[in-house]
């Protein structure tokens, strides 16, 4: 009887893999061409592995985990599939994209219960951060960081004296004119700095508030960053040449403020270290 249970959930199991495939490979596809094409997200298939490695750390955890399939996880399949429906007659791509992820959750609670959705749930949970969101939202905050960049450029160039002029996002210098764009508005390194962050706080923290404190505290170091690589770019085409504002120096600036912004980040969380010592975390112990 036992044996006759187990068999009907692996064929349950089949079949969801097999209807979730076909339905969503265009979805997927979709979405690695925007890894692939797209900057901003550039860190996606970096994510993945990571996403595997935290379930695979979880097996003894989750073989210890009763089965107690639910039928609430159906409901959750089918709502998600409706969304699937809606986000692909209204062409909304991040409808489309997070009801694969809803349908994932959905049959783990059908299939194993809500006791293996806990156990699986951060891990779950990190794929908002290879989603990319709205363009509608991205933009909106684009724009207010150009303006805040701009802003810090324009300060930090007066403190050398440099006669400088703001409209905007553009700073108007005696022998050139620097145009904070969207690429420069430090959105990117944002979005891979926080991702980052995630990541970090939970190998380097145990409890929540440490964890979210790494995490948010990417922002804050990801807008003071990218504020002093436009002041850097601004200095060098004053004293300098207007020709270092791009090329080479700019996209060398790109990297060193990442990493910098990195090193911060580090910062942050050995503070929170040496506040409350924990030793370093051990996957295996995951939760």
């Amino acid at each position: 009887m036992q044996q006759d249970s187990r068999a009907s959930r692996l064929i349950a199991l089949g079949g969801l893999v097999a209807v979730f495939a076909a339905l969503y490979a265009p979805v997927f596809g979709d979405l690695a061409t925007v890894w692939l094409g797209d900057a901003n997200y550039s860190h996606g298939p970096l994510i993945l592995p990571v996403i595997a490695y935290l379930v695979w750390t979880r097996r003894r955890q989750l073989a210890a985990e009763p089965l107690r399939p639910s039928n609430v996880g159906m409901a959750i399949i089918l709502v998600s599939l409706a969304a699937l429906l809606v986000g692909i007659a209204g062409v909304e791509f991040f409808l489309m994209r997070t009801s694969a992820v809803g349908v994932i959750a959905g049959s783990v609670v059908f299939i194993a219960g809500w006791g293996w959705l806990r156990r699986v749930l951060f891990p779950l949970a990190l794929t908002a951060l290879v989603i990319p969101i709205p363009p509608v939202l991205f933009y909106q905050a684009a724009f207010p960081l150009q303006v805040l960049a701009t802003k810090f450029g324009v300060v930090a160039l007066r403190l050398f004296d440099i006669p400088v002029l703001r409209e905007g996002n553009v700073i108007t210098l005696t022998h050139t004119t620097l145009e904070v764009t969207e690429a420069c508005s430090g959105i990117r390194s944002l979005v891979s700095l926080f991702s980052l962050a995630v990541l970090y706080g939970y190998f380097t923290h145990t409890g929540a508030i440490k964890r979210t404190v790494v995490a948010l505290s990417s922002i804050p170091i990801a807008i003071l960053a990218n504020g002093f690589r436009i002041a850097g770019t601004g200095l060098a085409a004053h004293y300098v040449s207007p020709s270092t504002a791009t090329g080479f120096f700019h996209t060398f600036s790109g990297w060193a403020v990442f990493m910098t912004s990195f090193v911060m980040l580090m910062a942050v969380a050995g503070g929170l270290r040496a506040v409350s010592p924990l030793r370093f975390r051990q996957p295996e112990l995951a939760s």
